[in-house]
């Protein structure tokens, strides 16, 4: 997996990927996913790196199968949140 974080004025944002899906775009419909490198590509990370940040995220943009299935398992994301563009899935997190 990529994953890139970004420390804005009172927020961490977090952007994870699956490398396989890294640079692509999908449709479904009206939903577009594109999957740019600039914003997501960072660092490759594996699951423990990636539960790490979801953790201290307050927004997090994640996609792919290994990257939800880290972020279903560190409770950030419900399972019922993910939508599927083209089988991809994709998710979003804000902590209020």
């Amino acid at each position: 997996m990529y994953m890139k974080k970004y420390d804005t004025e009172g927020h961490v944002i977090v952007a994870v990927c699956d490398k396989n899906i890294l640079g692509k775009k999908f449709r479904e419909g009206k939903l577009v996913l594109k999957l740019d490198s600039s914003f997501y590509k960072g660092d490759e990370a594996d699951e423990t790196n990636v539960k790490e940040a979801l953790l201290s995220a307050t927004i997090a943009n994640i996609a792919g199968e290994k990257a939800i299935a880290c972020a279903v398992e560190c409770g950030c994301i419900d399972p019922d949140a993910i939508i599927f563009i083209e089988d991809i899935p994709h998710a979003q997190m804000i902590r209020i």
